[in-house]
């Protein structure tokens, strides 16, 4: 497969990459305006954007979401240890490995067979200190050492819905024992109108952190469609101020609830535990659209 090392626009020759991985139809799409830059999908879902050349530029808005949790959960620069829940093409740890170097991570991916594909058609920086795990997401997290982590991020889809184990209080147990008391959870969530699914994980994370923000495009808090929307919790207060800045003034604006605002929000939805626990709601079809 012949592939253009020019900057800037790459030449029409560069084909996809479409290969069956654990989990359904991989494809590596090449982004038309970035050399060397590739969108994973999963049977026709966006899972992943990777700009080799450039590992600090998120294309999705949900990313670029996570991306200023990441920049905002330490001094700038500095290295952390990170636990990623759902690897992908492995956006996030790169761009925390290009943003904070000599940081030492973690990713636990359940998908094997994309973690073969990822490593080969999108090689990680022999430098970045990234181990992947091919595991469950809540398996993996067990064998992280107790208070390891400065952060945690959760971004678990399968068929586009975040697995029901990977949404209780048991499992934010989980999460809570591997963070440092100072360590910061992310997640990515997915849900649309009537946000059922939301609130009850907005409520599930009430139980387990002290501190709570939601950032979201105002029409998916509105109800109004379906989209993503990034949960981050800490037993510290958060950097609020900033995290609405950046979400403000990012080609996508989103909104930062927080506070009696965001517990409102729940509209009396209680924690969810693994014995009521079920996956997110599928997208609608014309998401992909």
């Amino acid at each position: 497969m012949g592939r253009s090392r020019n900057k800037g626009r790459r030449s029409a020759a560069v084909e996809a990459v479409v290969e069956a991985v654990d989990g359904g139809l991989a494809q590596l799409i090449p982004d038309p305006e970035r050399s060397r830059a590739w969108t994973l999908l999963i049977d026709g879902a966006p899972q992943s954007h990777v700009d080799l050349d450039d590992p600090a530029y998120l294309s999705f808005e949900y990313q670029r979401r996570l991306g200023h949790v990441i920049d905002l959960v330490a001094p700038p620069g500095k290295p952390v240890q990170a636990v990623h829940l759902g690897g992908g093409a492995l956006t996030l740890a790169r761009y925390v490995a290009a943003t904070r170097p000599r940081s030492t991570q973690q990713v636990v991916e359940r998908d094997a067979r994309l973690v073969q594909l990822v490593r080969r058609e999108l090689p990680l920086d022999p430098n970045a200190r990234i181990r992947v795990r091919s595991a469950d997401a809540r398996e993996g997290l067990a064998k992280v050492p107790d208070g390891w982590a400065d952060l945690a991020i959760a971004d678990v889809f399968s068929g586009a819905r975040t697995p029901a184990h990977l949404t209780s209080t048991e499992f934010l147990d989980e999460v809570r024992r591997a963070l440092k008391p100072s360590g910061v959870y992310a997640a990515n969530l997915a849900d649309g109108p009537p946000l059922a699914h939301l609130r009850g994980q907005i409520a599930t994370a009430a139980a387990r952190f002290a501190e709570l923000a939601l950032i979201a495009d105002p029409a998916v808090l509105r109800g109004k469609r379906f989209g993503n929307a990034v949960l981050v919790a800490s037993d510290l207060p958060l950097p609020l101020a900033e995290l609405t800045r950046r979400a403000a003034s990012d080609p996508h604006p989103a909104r930062v609830e927080h506070g009696r605002q965001l517990l409102d929000f729940t509209g009396g939805a209680v924690p969810v535990t693994d014995e009521a626990a079920v996956a997110s709601p599928a997208p609608p079809p014309s998401v992909f659209r």
